[in-house]
Parts: C-alpha cells; sequence; structure tokens
C-alpha cells in the first residue's frame, strides 16, 4: 500500500520559493517510495511568498501591475491576486516595497516609502474586491504606512499645507492629515494583516529599535526614526482619533501594520493560519502517514508564528509525525519537539559560504528528503 506524504513548507529566504522546496521534496521522496501519494501545499506565514502560495492553494488569478518602488523613480514590474471569484485580494506588500527587492546599499529607511503598497490596494479596489489579505513581512520601509496612505490619497501636510516627501524620514514634517480625497472605500471592506509580528509601533519594542538596522539604518537612523513615528502616531491621534502607538502589531512592516489600523478597519491574523485555512491543511493532514514541513531556519522563534510551528500544530491534532527541515538550526530549537514536530534535520552537506548554500538548496533539499525516506522506510 503506498504512502501519503503531505509536502507544507515554507520558502527557503533567497534560495527557493515554497513550491521549489516541495518539488525538491517530492525527488527525494520517490527515490525511495516511487509510488507515493504526494499531497504538495506550499505554505507562508504573512511574508514573502504568501500571494504565491494563496495563489497555489485556490487556483487565484495573477494580477500584474507596475508601481513605485521602496525609493524615488523606482518602478517595480509586480502582481497581487485575486482569490474566491474576483472578490478577495491578496497583496503581498514585499512584492512592491520589500528588502530583497533593493541591494544592501540602497536600504535606507529614512527614504523608503510604502506608496507601492497602496497602488496595489487601490488597483484591487477598481477591480471590485468585497475584502483584502495584506502581507506584509520582509519590508524595507519605515514609514509607518504613511506612503501607503498616500497613495490612497490622504494628504499629508506640513505647516505650510504642503504634502511631506515620502519616506520615514520625513514624517517630523507633518503637522495634520487631510481625508477629504482618501479612498472611502478602505473603510467599507474588510482588511486583514497577515503577519506574526507583534511589535508595537515605537519604544525599544517596535519598529525602528527592532526591525531598523536589518533595513540599513544606524543607531542615529534608528532614534530619529522611532521618534518620527512617535510624532506620526501623536498627529493619527489627533486627527483620526485613533491611538496606534501601543497597539500589538502595529510595528509590524516598519508600522506598516499601524497605519492599516489607521486608515482602515483593519484587523490582524497570523498568516499561517489564514494558509492552513486556505490550502486546507488539516484534511489533508488527516490521510497522510508523513508531513514534510521546513524553512530556511529554524530556532526558538519558529514557535511564533512561523510555518513549521503552523503545520506542525495541526498534524499534532491528528497524532501524525512531521519531519523539518532547515537551513540551519539555532538557539533552543529543542522546543519545537513539544509543538508536534518530531525530529528536525538540518540539509547542508559539508562546510560552505551562504552563498553557496543558498545556490545549493533544492540538490540539498532533496538529498535530505531521501535520507529521511530511507529511515522511514525501514
Amino acid at each position: 500500500m503506498s504512502k501519503t506524504f503531505v509536502l507544507a513548507p515554507d520558502s527557503f529566504k533567497e534560495s527557493l520559493s515554497a513550491k521549489e522546496v516541495c518539488r525538491a521534496m517530492e525527488k527525494g521522496i520517490r527515490k525511495v517510495f516511487p509510488d507515493a501519494n504526494i499531497i504538495s501545499l506550499p505554505m507562508a506565514d504573512g511574508g514573502e511568498g504568501t500571494v504565491d502560495a494563496l495563489l497555489s492553494a485556490v487556483n487565484g488569478q495573477k494580477v500584474d501591475i507596475l508601481v513605485d518602488g521602496s525609493l524615488e523613480n523606482q518602478i517595480v514590474h509586480t502582481y497581487y491576486g485575486l482569490i474566491e471569484d474576483g472578490k478577495t485580494a491578496v497583496i503581498e506588500m514585499a512584492k512592491a516595497n520589500g528588502l530583497e527587492l533593493l541591494s544592501p546599499n540602497e536600504r535606507n529607511p529614512l527614504l523608503s516609502s510604502t506608496f507601492g503598497t497602496g497602488q496595489m490596494m487601490k488597483d484591487a479596489f477598481d477591480k471590485g474586491v468585497e475584502k483584502m489579505i495584506i502581507a506584509i513581512g520582509g519590508s524595507a520601509t519605515n514609514d509607518g504606512g504613511a506612503g501607503m496612505a498616500q497613495a490612497l490619497g490622504a494628504k499629508l501636510l506640513d505647516r505650510n499645507n504642503q504634502e511631506i516627501a515620502r519616506g520615514g524620514g520625513n514624517l517630523s514634517q507633518l503637522e495634520q492629515i487631510d481625508l477629504s480625497q482618501f479612498d472611502k472605500r478602505l473603510l467599507d471592506i474588510e482588511v486583514l494583516i497577515a503577519c506574526d509580528v507583534t511589535n508595537t509601533l515605537v519604544s525599544p519594542n517596535g519598529a525602528s529599535h527592532v526591525f531598523g538596522a536589518q533595513k540599513g539604518a544606524s543607531p542615529e537612523m534608528i532614534e530619529l526614526l522611532d521618534a518620527n513615528l512617535t510624532h506620526f502616531a501623536d498627529v493619527i491621534l489627533k486627527d483620526l482619533n485613533k491611538d496606534i502607538k501601543d497597539m500589538s502589531g502595529a510595528g509590524a512592516a516598519g508600522g506598516l501594520g499601524g497605519g492599516l489600523f489607521a486608515f482602515s478597519n483593519a484587523k490582524m491574523v497570523p498568516g499561517i493560519d489564514l494558509m492552513i485555512e486556505f490550502s486546507g491543511l488539516e484534511d489533508k493532514v488527516k490521510e497522510a502517514d508523513y508531513v514534510f514541513t521546513g524553512e530556511g531556519g529554524m530556532d526558538f522563534q519558529t514557535k511564533f508564528g512561523k510555518v513549521p510551528y503552523g503545520v506542525a500544530k495541526t498534524a499534532k491534532k491528528h497524532q501524525k509525525p512531521v519531519m523539518a527541515m532547515a537551513g540551519y538550526i539555532g538557539k533552543d530549537v529543542d522546543v519545537l519537539y513539544d509543538e508536534g514536530i518530531t525530529a528536525i534535520f538540518g540539509i547542508l552537506a559539508k562546510a560552505q559560504s551562504v552563498e553557496e548554500a543558498l545556490l545549493d538548496g533544492a540538490k540539498n533539499i532533496e538529498r535530505t528528503a531521501e535520507n529521511i525516506s530511507r529511515l522511514l522506510a525501514i
């Protein structure tokens, strides 16, 4: 009797998409179980790859669009998704304003803006969507969602009644928010923020202090960005009567979470929970003999809403073994064994540079899947 494998990995960042990871896993498994019933479910947690994973799960439609990138005069050819008969848009902010779209020397959160994300949202409104899922992981920005709001018609005005320039470095000039030309459709639809980040907007646990450095901010820039987001929140409270400063999740994506709370009626949901629902993971896991998952790096933080944790939690309900793979295995990873993961396997065959490891991702995953399968076949 053939075995059933459910493959539900995240992408391996900068190496393979979740779909490519599934393909490599399947190749390895079939070397041992050629007749296996293999169900591939590429997953995501609200970060990079979310729109592709959702479109794959429900056979949605891809919408190509040109938008503004994170920096001035940067144009990005990107896309978002339509699912549920075109009634729901799936927008991944990293597809327009993501960190991976900028080279390391281009990264500057004083200048980067979420304007392109707002342009995708506006295009989706023009197509008549009634619901929006916005995945906000992987951002290059720290503007509190100001650019997104500007793209949707909000006027962010300085003391001279002039529009402030884009970027987190210019928020200190903001005196008034004028919504007379704002696209009110954002207030009339359901907006779900897919994210696993619970940081507040400002303070030592806020967007700038926790995530600013990886976006290119120096220690001095981090202090400035945090002060600017504090000022932005104060003006939002004054003009929009919404207090976003200490809201859980407001600091996600350089404060885009807070901007969405301020300019819409958005609710934040764990991205992995959305993926589990749309992919039908639980029903498929019920029929599985083995579940394979993985992500680029696994450590104690995997427990806080990452794909392997969500997959393991689902499999544990049905007492299914879960084999997890990772490019690297970090601190306190053993906490995951209590959450439903049966075993964790590093995929590297030898000591090599990060660049080499990223290039060898598919080969390493295939070999690891084969070796795991050989153990399972005993």
